[in-house]
């Protein structure tokens, strides 16, 4: 901790500097190689505490442009009524509404396992349409909660989206889907992979710049 700011520390083996970053949801974290000491990420982080402050600052932004109606949760550009029953364990969707069980911890759980397998079947569709048009198959694919990434493509092919991108417009999905399936075809973020992006998805750039703005706050 630095005064007032709240920070992770981690040790990484592969680090060789440290590292400070600001996570999608506003976490700061320090990355220090195996040796280094504990007072050096204190000094890190007061070193670059205007540049946290300014990411911070960005996060919170994002957030509060995204303004959210109280009892309700997003997905893939529309909202949901939650509504608690009872003796649920699981939760389901049913038009509007997302049927939930009561209030706690089991509740947050069980929007989340939603969400996720929500994420996975969508994210399969793009994935299936993206490999068949670029005539590359992905291997796998895994939903995660990556804390600093959208998605992310193997060089075995095995491919991983981020479930969080269905909280927002569904274009978002369809983005990180496509800009992982290229990878199957280029693996680096090179003008040939760029080119590859704006023949098989013409628009890809508003939605890389949505996630860039606001990002942030696709949070439940």
């Amino acid at each position: 901790m630095d005064g007032d700011l709240d920070y992770t520390v981690r040790r990484s083996e592969r680090a060789r500097s440290v590292r400070v970053r600001v996570e999608h949801d506003g976490e700061v974290t320090v990355t220090l190689p195996r040796r280094a000491r504990e007072r050096d990420a204190a000094a890190a982080v007061r070193e670059l505490r205007p540049w946290i402050d300014r990411r911070l600052a960005e996060v919170d932004r994002a957030r509060q442009a995204l303004p959210r109606t109280p009892g309700t949760v997003p997905f893939l550009g529309e909202e949901l009524r939650l509504v608690e029953q009872a003796g649920r364990t699981r939760a389901h969707r049913r038009g509007d509404l997302l049927q939930v069980p009561g209030a706690g911890p089991d509740q947050r759980a069980a929007i989340e396992r939603w969400y996720r397998r929500t994420a996975r079947t969508a994210a399969a569709a793009h994935l299936d349409a993206a490999a068949l048009a670029l005539g590359r198959p992905y291997t796998k694919l895994t939903i995660r909660e990556q804390r600093t990434r959208w998605g992310s493509c193997s060089a075995t092919g095995a491919i991983a989206i981020n479930w969080r991108l269905v909280l927002g417009p569904p274009e978002l999905l369809e983005y990180v889907c496509w800009h992982e399936a290229c990878h199957l075809v280029v693996l680096d973020h090179s003008p040939r992979f760029w080119a590859l992006m704006a023949r098989h998805l013409p628009g890809y750039a508003a939605p890389r710049r949505w996630l860039r703005d606001y990002g942030a706050a696709l949070q439940l």
